[in-house]
């Protein structure tokens, strides 16, 4: 098949990426055909398949990298062993690292009815690792006595939905800083689990 003049594979690849992106988030995945992603990019809907096999394949590795980067970054941060300091550092990290990711959030958690079963099953797996890493942190400050929560599942999950709500009202230059949001957000998650 031959190459639209002036496309390059390490240029029109990510190009490729950041449009399906950008049109899933917009319109759902459903809702967007391989043409459409096509014209977005600027090359001839067969042109795609040099850079994914299927629509499928382009949902599954927008996924799939969102939430290794997200444990990659997490796994980054510096690691506190006391309870309501690590319990700190990742409501400030969910919050800051979601913040600049809108779409890849949305995309991750709203498409998710629309990978196949084996796709689903890669990314569930992702997932699960990222909240153990919470529910850790709860156990271990169950296990000091400091924190007092009936399930650390519930409660994870009950976390991060919270903290992912930032990504729906949230925007630069309105009444609150970022800093400002994380602190708050903060202190009603340290409630919420404090003995």
């Amino acid at each position: 098949m031959a190459r639209t003049q002036g496309s390059h594979s390490g240029i029109t690849g990510p190009k490729v990426r950041e449009a399906a992106l950008k049109l899933f988030a917009d319109k759902g995945f459903a809702a967007v055909s391989m043409r459409q992603i096509a014209a977005e990019v600027g090359v001839q809907a067969g042109a795609l398949y040099n850079y994914t096999p299927d629509k499928q394949s382009l949902l599954f590795d927008l996924m799939k990298t969102h939430l290794e980067d997200l444990l990659a970054a997490q796994e980054a941060q510096a690691a506190r062993e006391m309870p309501f300091p690590a319990l700190r550092e990742f409501t400030r990290f969910h919050i800051n690292f979601h913040n600049e990711r809108p779409e890849e959030v949305f995309i991750a958690y709203m498409e998710l009815r629309n990978l196949s079963p084996g796709n689903f099953a890669v990314i569930e797996t992702l997932r699960r690792a990222y909240e153990r890493r919470l529910e850790d942190i709860l156990q271990r400050g169950i296990d000091k006595g400091v924190f007092a929560i009936a399930d650390t599942r519930i409660a994870a999950m009950a976390l991060i939905a919270m903290l992912n709500g930032v990504n729906t009202w949230f925007r630069e230059g309105g009444r609150l800083s970022l800093a400002e949001v994380q602190e708050l957000y903060w202190d009603m998650v340290r409630k919420s689990v404090s003995a």
